[in-house]
């Protein structure tokens, strides 16, 4: 397609460059005849005054005799030849019609200027040779109007005309040397494009799909490190780096079969390894779920003589016979009585599986129960617990209970990560515009690596290789979200651990667990 709109291009070139040189060579040869014209009318200018018409028919044949001149003739007012380098034709009378008169005569009066192009006529004489002709008007100049020898009436404008006939043969010599060298330069140029062209299309379009068709070839025998050399920008260039993604992935995929299979019985044997710690977790978890009965069972039976160790101190304390000195000592025991009555009450309380309670309960209140319940544990004795509780927050709808196992959960494994003495900041805020009470449990332990921060809240997956059941986070994650809530944890080993909950301000579903 490219080749021929060049072709097509460089034809119509080379005939438009033919005829603007035919235009101008005949446009040449018509300023030539009128030149010629000129000249004999200023030559003979003297003898016309004089009258000397022999002297201006000789000048006028001596012209006639001039390369290329092929007849001049003298026309009168009348329109009659009064000389003519063909002398058959002198008498002749011309019409107004006749193609020499034409051009002037054409309208109801005759025009006494006109170009000389439009002057001009072209024809083929009686020889067969083109030839072109020009009629020039001879005025009545002033000076002819007051002659002595001979006076022309000064209304007459027009005394004649000269009319020259010249061969166009040179012209057309000139065009022909012309429309040859023309055609052997646009014939030269379209094998220079041509060639051109072969070689950027064996370059640039042949050259690279050869590479393709090779290197795939290469691919299907297997070779896939195959790789093309994208030279270009261009569509084939985009293709060849494709290629290579395509052959780069390919081998890739090929690597990672090829180490599937060598490392199958190895992943055979790692499966069978988790599936069997994971029954050792459900066993586990089994295990500490009827400790948390025996506990719940021993608290109960611990709570009966706590509250009649409690009345009897009370009542000691009260008896009027009691020894003043020993005052301080049965307040300890009361104080003491009473603090362990309430972790046992907790303790009740935490460890019960009723249905849950739903009802409208202060978040710090059940931070501030969860910390009761550890902050006197000996995990905790090296380790400050800074409380930063924003007050009057709106109250949350749901089981506080349970939203007390999550804290629990949660701070106790804050308090688990810290190595020897650490920190653990709480803090409570609104979020979202209002809608969400957050609480926020920063601490500064060791951290947990991206990838066991992907896998905190699966079941049983732990990072405490013989104390942790791995249930804590998965069942807190189940609380939160059954109130309507998230869970978000960041983390960078080394530096501790951020665990956000958002819990909605009215929710008010039935929450069950």
């Amino acid at each position: 397609m490219t080749c021929i709109v060049i072709l097509t291009t460089m034809v119509l070139y080379a005939y438009l460059n033919i005829r603007e040189v035919k235009k101008l060579l005949l446009k040449d040869s018509i300023h030539s005849a009128e030149r010629l014209s000129e000249t004999l009318i200023r030559a003979t200018n003297h003898q016309m005054m004089n009258n000397d018409l022999e002297e201006v028919y000789r000048s006028m044949e001596d012209a006639s005799r001039q390369v290329d001149v092929e007849g001049i003739r003298l026309i009168n007012e009348m329109g009659r030849i009064v000389f003519s380098s063909n002398r058959d034709e002198i008498g002749t009378l011309f019409a107004e019609a006749a193609e020499v008169c034409i051009t002037c005569h054409i309208g109801s009066a005759p025009l006494s200027h006109a170009s000389y192009l439009d002057r001009s006529r072209i024809f083929v004489d009686d020889a067969g040779r083109s030839v072109v002709g020009l009629s020039k008007a001879i005025y009545n100049e002033e000076s002819c109007a007051t002659a002595a020898c001979h006076v022309h009436p000064a209304s007459i404008k027009v005394l004649g005309a000269l009319d020259v006939v010249i061969s166009l043969e040179e012209m057309q010599s000139q065009l022909a040397r012309s429309r040859t060298w023309l055609i052997f330069l646009t014939v030269i140029m379209l094998l220079v494009v041509s060639m051109l062209l072969s070689l950027f299309a064996q370059k640039l379009v042949n050259n690279p799909i050869q590479d393709l068709l090779r290197h795939t070839q290469q691919v299907a025998e297997g070779r896939l490190d195959s790789t093309i050399q994208a030279t270009t920008k261009d569509e084939l260039g985009e293709l060849a780096v494709s290629f290579n993604m395509m052959t780069t992935s390919l081998k890739k995929a090929h690597d990672e079969l090829a180490e599937w299979n060598r490392t199958l019985e190895e992943k055979i044997v790692e499966r069978t390894l988790e599936n069997q710690q994971m029954q050792a977790q459900l066993a586990r978890s089994d295990k500490l779920s009827s400790l948390g009965q025996m506990a719940a069972g021993i608290a109960h039976e611990i709570n009966n003589p706590m509250t009649g160790i409690l009345l009897y101190a009370n009542l000691i304390a009260d008896d009027k016979n009691f020894p003043p000195d020993l005052d301080d000592d049965i307040r300890i025991v009361i104080t003491e009585t009473e603090r362990c009555a309430t972790i046992v009450k907790k303790l009740l309380d935490f460890s019960r599986t009723t249905k849950p309670e739903n009802r409208w309960s202060s978040l710090n209140q059940i931070i501030e129960a969860s910390l009761s319940l550890l902050e006197h544990q000996t995990l905790f004795q090296n380790i400050t617990i800074e409380r930063n509780l924003k007050q009057n927050l709106p109250d949350i709808f749901g089981d506080a209970w349970q939203l007390e196992q999550v804290f629990i959960n949660i701070i106790l494994n804050a308090g688990q990560s810290i190595a020897d003495a650490g920190s653990i900041k709480i803090t409570t805020g609104l979020a979202g515009d209002g809608k969400f009470i957050f609480a926020e449990i920063v601490d500064n332990g060791c951290g947990i690596s991206a990838e066991e921060l992907n896998k905190i809240f699966d079941p049983f997956f732990t990072t405490k290789q013989d104390s942790g059941t791995g249930l804590g986070l998965s069942v807190s994650y189940g609380i939160i979200n059954n109130h309507g809530g998230n869970i978000n944890v960041s983390s960078d080993v080394g530096s501790g651990t951020s665990i956000t909950i958002n819990l909605p301000v009215a929710y008010n579903e039935v929450i069950q667990v």
